[in-house]
């Protein structure tokens, strides 16, 4: 995989209350293509960062109907992978690629 695929798998890191929780426990939550399976998320993580993943999960937020004066409109789909990392490694991702 080459870094320009890998850069169109993962979007962009969720930085939340929630996702700096799970910083303790070695997991980093990034925002992810819709039609992106777990290994080619893996496999982009590993080659962005230089790091080697234990486990991926992902689920997909649905995108909400909302009104904007009276005509309606959808927000899009969002899927979101929770990447677990082997014990000692670390992802900084303040700091940007």
């Amino acid at each position: 995989m080459n870094k320009l695929a890998a850069y169109d798998i993962i979007r962009n890191p969720v930085v939340t209350e929630k996702s700096t929780l799970a910083s303790e426990y070695n997991q980093v939550v990034f925002d992810v293509a819709v039609d992106a399976s777990k290994p080619e998320i893996k496999a982009a993580i590993e080659q962005l960062f230089s790091v080697k993943v234990k486990a991926v999960n992902t689920f997909v937020r649905k995108g909400k109907v909302k009104r904007f004066r009276g005509q309606l409109g959808a927000r899009n789909d969002v899927k979101k992978a929770v990447v677990t990392l082997v014990d000692g490694q670390s992802i900084d991702i303040s700091t940007g690629l």
